[in-house]
């Protein structure tokens, strides 16, 4: 049965508020409606949890994210986004010590969220609403500090009891929801477990949002940003709350702000200094290129872009020039996007953003060497911008020289390891380059990095069967294989219970 763009929205709108319970056990009783609620997962206590038991959190919830919300796959939106959460890390002093992992949701929803193990993860809504980049760094300083300060132990060691019966049941009616291709049944299974879900008292969670309020604010500060950001952006939100009223979207009606908030992150910011850092033209390109993404159709996109820029109506030029030739490639008008490019690149030529789209564009155009050597000449000067070199490969590949394009995507691998989009690629070019045993391998760790163990473990079965596999790739495999086995014994005799 299909249903409509809209109603497929709502669906997953409800499944991601679901997964967030379902990770945190906290519910939503109306009585909050008065306040701004990020999804409070924290990192870890130490006093709780160990180092190892952690790590498996970690993992679990990371292959739950991957099988449940629609991953962002675009190397340079995600590669921003961690530069921006890495920056403001190193101005968290409550930090130190922790590992941080930030991705894109690929959803138009205003929202952010932080998991064990300090996985944060960021809507593309909510990076399109900022308004600044100041504004999306307190979005990210906030969830930053709910991994520091161990917000999700805090709870689970108020509902020790029923926390992991509460996070299965709530994980099965999320799925439920979204088999049944309506949120009645599965919202009807969340509200019989909300009285068990209710331990933790209300005020403690509004001491969370406060404190994570706090830390995130004197992070800003620390990273020479506008510590007034954080109040600002949940005003505005406060002000199109009103504005909308009983109609308003699910995601305002799902992230209320009250005035006590909003005036205790204005005191909190008159602590620091002002800082009138203006946005980097990375913020603003990223920004451009999820617009750009947004619309449904090329000629919608491209209609808007040029409107915006015959009348002036944009923040920055070189941004709104960037997302028209995005619509220009995509609706098929290779020269015109190749002279806009053009024009970008010779005012800022070693910008990855425009030198991968300028491939992209030669590729299109047949000019595969072109290509090729644009993006080999820059990352021979940038050789850490994954985001270029993945691009590299994915020109390699396409080019008919898949065997490169593998080297290329290994040395992404072993920085970047778990990361599905690049396993997906690695097994495509693989199997263009006739290397059927590692395709099956790289599509084993694919599916284990969404989740999928035990389709993980039939891959990799099948490639031990392969002709083409070496003896020492095939004792790779088979430790690999044997290591998730364990896992699989360990999930089945702890009821897929991460915490123990």
């Amino acid at each position: 049965m299909k249903h409509s763009t809209k109603t497929i929205g709502r669906h997953r709108a409800a499944l991601h508020l679901t997964l967030a319970l379902a990770l945190t056990g906290l519910p939503t009783a109306p009585g909050r409606a008065g306040q701004f609620n990020l999804p409070d997962i924290g990192n870890s206590s130490d006093t709780l949890m160990s180092s190892g038991a952690e790590i498996r959190l970690g993992k679990a919830f990371m292959r739950q994210v991957q099988a449940t919300l629609p991953m962002l796959t675009d190397p340079l939106v995600t590669a921003y986004v961690e530069t921006l959460g890495n920056e403001l890390v190193a101005a968290d002093k409550s930090a130190k010590g922790n590992s941080f992992d930030f991705f894109v949701i690929d959803q138009p929803v205003v929202n952010a969220f932080a998991g064990p193990g300090g996985h944060v993860g960021v809507y593309a809504g909510l990076i399109l609403t900022a308004q600044s980049e100041n504004e999306l760094a307190a979005v990210l300083a906030h969830e930053i500090a709910h991994v520091t300060q161990h917000h999700l132990m805090r709870g689970y060691e108020d509902q020790s009891r029923l926390n992991i019966p509460t996070i299965a049941l709530m994980i099965a009616s999320a799925i439920l929801a979204a088999q049944a291709g309506s949120g009645q049944m599965g919202m009807a299974a969340l509200t019989g477990i909300q009285a068990a879900a209710m331990q933790r008292q209300i005020n403690v969670i509004r001491e969370d949002e406060k404190e994570a309020d706090n830390i995130g604010i004197a992070t800003l500060a620390a990273a020479g940003r506008d510590p007034y950001a954080m109040a600002g952006f949940f005003g505005r939100l406060s002000k199109t709350s009103r504005l909308y009223e009983n109609n308003a979207p699910e995601f305002l009606r799902t992230h209320p702000v009250d005035t006590n908030r909003i005036g205790d992150a204005l005191g909190r910011a008159a602590e620091y200094r002002n800082h009138q850092r203006p946005d980097s033209l990375r913020f603003l390109l990223t920004h451009a290129r999820l617009r750009e993404a947004s619309y449904n159709r090329p000629e919608k996109s491209l209609a808007a872009f040029k409107a915006s820029l015959r009348e002036g109506r944009y923040s920055n030029e070189t941004a709104e020039r960037y997302g028209y030739a995005l619509a220009l490639l995509r609706s098929g008008q290779l020269d015109e996007a190749k002279a806009e490019t053009a024009r970008l690149l010779s005012a800022q030529p070693s910008l990855a953003e425009f030198i991968v789209l300028d491939a992209r564009i030669d590729l299109k155009q047949g000019h595969t060497d072109a290509a090729l050597d644009h993006l080999k000449q820059a990352i021979s000067l940038s050789p850490g911008n994954w985001a270029m070199r993945i691009a590299y490969a994915e020109s390699l590949a396409s080019a008919g020289q898949p065997r490169k394009a593998i080297e290329q995507l290994q040395a992404v691998e072993r920085v970047r390891p778990g990361n599905p989009m690049i396993y997906e690629l690695l097994s495509q070019a693989a199997i263009r380059s006739g290397e059927k045993g590692a395709s099956f391998r790289y599509r084993a760790q694919q599916l284990y990095a969404e989740g999928d163990l035990e389709p993980a473990i039939k891959q990799l079965d099948f490639a031990l069967r392969q002709r083409d596999i070496g003896n020492y790739e095939a004792a790779q495999i088979q430790v690999l294989r044997d290591t998730w086995k364990e896992e699989e014994r360990a999930q089945k005799k702890r009821g897929h219970d991460p915490f123990e």
